[in-house]
């Protein structure tokens, strides 16, 4: 046994196994749509935020700035009141975040992902047709909401619905959709750059995907374990025969998530006091720092400010949004990896390989980046540096396609048992919202007074949470929802904290 490792492997611990259906695929990929509006925010806002015409009415003096024939290349970019219309989205998105715990309970996990999705649309018109500063950051808070609503609800509803053995395939969709946007977004940037009203279109088509998931959402079924937990037993009994196939027992499945919620119920305490308790602590760990850990590889920071980056590093104003296609691109294709690799090789060996990749590519990017910019960053970097400086960010972005970009995604919406399932999936996303928010408005000014040392920055962190992923990560492929106390059982540490009674 690896150290820290445990795995169940299969599809069938304690009977429940579930077969991959054309109606559990559909379901799951209508679903994993919601990462869509996600990722094209996370595309378009460092895109628009290098246009001319969007800098000139909202934030001139970045322009001013960059006419400056001397000025640090790191610190071009650096302007609190820009970082402020990036980083908004993500104290709203915190808020709606911890809210949609209670909603999902409440009333789906379903419903929820289109009231996220119709929240998003309206940020998308307000963006579009914004006048002033003001307007931005209202748009960008409805936006954050939209995010914060639907974060939480999808991964939840992908791994309730997916076949156990095959959960962590399904989940990646998510991350899929996500990449998926944020390569849309991109290419958009590229599209309506030379447009003086491009900005306009880049923010306002935000409504296009926000349309897509909305729709989707509305022609899917809640999740079986939704409509236990509301009371709804025959649709939940139709529910589970539709993905798992009508010639499928469904039976143990449906007794187990009965008394499951019979469980959750029978406690009459608050699920965020309850996630306290000592029983639920490595749970509770997992929850807050995976997606603490999975903002500390850089990863969206990179995403939001790639076209400034590249530009920053010598690539031209196109080159940078091309540059941030190939980006895109790379990480799309290592996620496609993941989804058939995750559930054979399981979660911790992605995490290590992954970061160890990342490690790597951020050091040498460092590397590269102080013996040709200088340590004051006045030195113009040569086009063949900038080409390998992209190389080593594409080898860093395959690396988290594959490891912490759908993991950190995963592991909080299959930990859980289902009384606190929702209060640990908002504790995660609101963890995620919360880093990111502090990254993106602070990473233009640390990249000004850091230069290459805000890589080793990010590199020092990755090893961190590569040592913990080590110790402290259990195996979790091929466990079933409810069984999922075995793993925390037999695991070196945690086995002092959890019972079997947790579930």
């Amino acid at each position: 046994m690896a150290v820290g490792g445990f795995a169940v492997d299969g599809g069938n611990v304690d009977g429940l196994g579930g077969r991959i259906t054309l109606s559990v695929v559909v379901t799951c990929l209508v679903a994993a749509t919601c990462g869509l509006i996600f990722g094209y925010d996370v595309g378009i806002s460092g895109g628009v935020t290098t246009m001319g015409p969007f800098l000139k009415k909202f934030f001139p003096s970045v322009l001013r700035k960059a006419a400056e024939a001397k000025t640090n290349m790191y610190c071009i970019y650096d302007s609190q009141v820009l970082t402020a219309f990036t980083s908004s989205l993500y104290i709203a998105g915190l808020a709606s975040s911890l809210l949609a715990s209670r909603l999902t309970t409440a009333f789906g996990r379903r419903n929820i992902m289109v009231l996220g999705g119709c929240t998003f649309l309206a940020g998308a018109a307000i963006n579009g047709g914004a006048a002033n500063i003001a307007m931005l950051i209202l748009g960008r808070i409805l936006l954050g909401l939209g995010v914060g609503f639907t974060n939480q609800a999808t991964p939840v509803y992908l791994s309730e619905m997916a076949p156990p053995k095959w959960r962590g395939a399904f989940n990646t969709g998510f991350q899929f959709f996500l990449g998926l946007g944020v390569v849309a977004a991109n290419c958009i940037n590229y599209g309506t750059a030379k447009i003086s009203w491009g900005w306009r279109l880049s923010l306002g088509l935000a409504a296009a995907p926000a349309a897509i998931m909305t729709l989707g959402a509305l022609l899917i079924s809640d999740t079986p374990a939704s409509l236990v937990e509301r009371g709804r037993l025959t649709q939940a009994k139709q529910a589970l025969l539709r993905v798992r196939g009508h010639d499928t027992d469904i039976e143990p499945e449906l007794t187990e998530l009965i008394r499951s919620s019979e469980i959750a119920k029978a406690s009459k305490e608050e699920p965020f006091i309850t996630i306290f308790e000592r029983q639920y602590r490595p749970h509770l760990v997992m929850s807050i720092l995976i997606p603490f850990f999975q903002q500390l590889t850089g990863i969206n920071i990179i995403a939001f400010y790639a076209p400034v980056l590249f530009q920053s590093v010598g690539f031209g104003s196109n080159s940078a949004l091309i540059a941030a296609i190939i980006l895109g691109l790379v990480n799309l294709g290592s996620i496609l990896v993941s989804t058939f690799v995750v559930d054979r090789c399981g979660r911790r060996f992605l995490f290590i390989e992954g970061g160890v990749q990342m490690f790597l590519s951020q050091v040498a990017v460092a590397c590269v980046l102080a013996a040709t910019t200088g340590v004051s960053g006045t030195e113009r970097i040569s086009k063949g540096y900038a080409i390998l400086v992209l190389v080593l960010m594409c080898i860093y972005a395959a690396g988290f396609g594959w490891s912490w970009g759908p993991l950190s995604w995963l592991i909080p919406s299959e930990i859980f048992p289902m009384k606190i399932r929702p209060t640990g999936q908002s504790i995660s996303v609101a963890v995620n919202f919360a880093v990111t928010f502090v990254l993106s408005q602070t990473f233009l000014t640390m990249l000004c007074h850091f230069k290459f040392g805000a890589f080793l920055f990010y590199a020092s962190w990755i090893a961190v949470m590569t040592i913990f992923v080590v110790f402290f990560l259990p195996e979790t492929k091929g466990v079933p929802l409810d069984s999922m106390h075995v793993v925390w059982e037999r695991h070196w540490y945690w086995h002092r904290f959890v019972n079997k009674e947790s579930y």
